[in-house]
């Protein structure tokens, strides 16, 4: 039997122990040689893409609660009598703390865990949106689906995706980013058309009840299949070799105010304002403007809800391809480029949307372009974070630079529901979120120049 599987008394002897902070088996023997046999090295190796799968679904279901109240933007109207104003207002406060969150939840996961992180997020999403079954005013509304729930997805944003690839991958960061990062947009388009449909009587109350059983339903998944580090299962960061240096250790003060701390650090370099600034006009061109207000835009066109929230699903779909092909580019191209480029399509597609009938050839060319490009700036943006203030410190940067991110997704959510509300259309909206897009390009091509002595290849990574 240990003839044909010499790996396995290894295999045994690590279920000897159980990690007293992570639930996993500990494998204190990792220097004996049958640990060193390649089907052990694949089955440890494997684990790494266990977490990522786990955590791809946790980002998912975060992104997906924060595009649900553009689903909800009529049903709550018609039931409660609230405007759109109303709506967006709540909508607006989760999105901003869903980002405000972000880098509070990076240093938590260096001290409390990763995994604890990801729990408890999960499970204040699901009694929030549980207890808002019960809401009647509208305070109550803005706490359950705007602070609550912002603050637990906030603990599974795009932060956790960063964390978790500089744990676990040393090599293919970029596509991995990449892959988890369209786990964020693709989490809040792909359920809205099957969050429309549970709202096609008029009724909120079912998207409530599947979003807070998707969420309580994850947390034991993650308590299962999320070890806190990988040499708590006797592995290696996907990649490493022996002279490759180990993954970066915590060295701030054991709490959250670590936060604050990378933030003073990080204020002092024209790096850090450079990818706030940028993401700011991120988030106001993608979550902000077309995934909250596109279904009612397209509702003033005589589109049904349904029929609305399957482009912004296209949108979604094709984001996975973008986004993920963009953390592969990532890994060999210059990042400033690549923003050039995907701003510059983002800026030319929101101008040219309004003017164009509603037609569904139309729209599916929109959401096609639109979505190949909705967060394909997520890697290119953390690969310049990552050079710019290291691995360790990195998470938590690009946390303050996704709160102005939400800054963003929170100012065009008000933004275009105001302008809608006096002026009657979305149209003015769209233009002027156009114009930002093309500035956020027109900043990369400055930065580009003046960093031209940085190849425009960089050396492509193993295979």
């Amino acid at each position: 039997m240990q003839g044909c599987l010499p790996w396995l008394p290894a295999l045994l002897r690590c279920h000897s122990g159980i990690h007293p902070d992570t639930g996993w088996a500990l494998c204190a023997d990792t220097s004996k040689p049958e640990m060193t046999h390649p089907m052990f090295k694949a089955r440890l190796r494997h684990r790494a893409y266990i977490v990522a799968s786990v955590t791809f679904a946790g980002l998912l279901l975060s992104a997906g609660i924060r595009s649900a109240p553009g689903v909800l933007m009529v049903p709550l109207g018609l039931g409660f009598g609230w405007d759109r104003s109303l709506v967006s207002a709540g909508a607006a406060t989760g999105i901003f703390l869903y980002g405000l969150v972000g880098p509070f939840a990076a240093a938590l996961m260096l001290t409390f865990g990763i995994r604890r992180t990801m729990m408890s997020g999960l499970a204040l999403m699901g009694i929030a949106t549980f207890a808002s079954l019960w809401m009647k005013d509208p305070w109550q509304y803005i706490l359950t689906w705007g602070v609550l729930s912002g603050i637990g997805s906030g603990a599974l944003a795009g932060v956790l995706g960063a964390a978790v690839v500089n744990r676990w991958f040393a090599t293919r960061q970029g596509l991995m980013i990449g892959i988890l990062s369209a786990s964020t947009a693709t989490g809040s388009l792909i359920f809205l058309p099957f969050l429309a449909w549970l709202t096609r009587n008029g009724a909120w109350q079912p998207v409530a009840i599947a979003i807070a059983v998707a969420s309580l339903a994850l947390v034991p998944v993650v308590y299962l299949l999320v070890p806190e580090h990988p040499h708590h299962v006797g592995a290696r960061r996907v990649g490493e070799r022996d002279e490759s240096p180990p993954s970066a250790q915590p060295r701030h003060a054991r709490t959250a105010c670590a936060a604050i701390t990378v933030l003073a650090m990080a204020v002092r370099k024209p790096m850090f304002w450079l990818l706030a600034g940028t993401f700011f006009a991120c988030g106001l061109t993608t979550n902000g403007l077309v995934g909250t207000h596109l279904i009612a835009y397209c509702g003033d066109h005589g589109i049904p809800p349904v029929h609305a929230a399957g482009f912004l699903s296209m949108i979604g779909l094709f984001d996975l391809l973008g986004t993920t092909a963009s953390g592969w580019l990532t890994d060999r191209y210059d990042s400033r480029r690549l923003l050039v480029a995907y701003y510059t399509l983002r800026g030319v597609s929101l101008l040219v949307m309004p003017f164009v009938d509603f037609s569904t050839a139309n729209l599916t060319v929109f959401a096609v372009f639109f979505g190949l490009d909705w967060i394909a700036t997520v890697p290119p943006t953390l690969k310049l974070a990552n050079d710019a203030f290291g691995e360790r410190d990195a998470p938590i940067v690009f946390g303050w630079v996704v709160v102005a991110h939400q800054l963003g997704a929170a100012a065009a959510t008000i933004g275009a529901g105001a302008i809608r509300e006096h002026s009657g259309s979305y149209l003015p909206a769209f233009v002027g979120a156009g114009f930002i897009g093309l500035g956020a390009a027109a900043v990369f091509v400055v930065s580009a120049m003046r960093n031209g002595n940085t190849p425009a290849a960089s050396a492509p990574v193993a295979p």
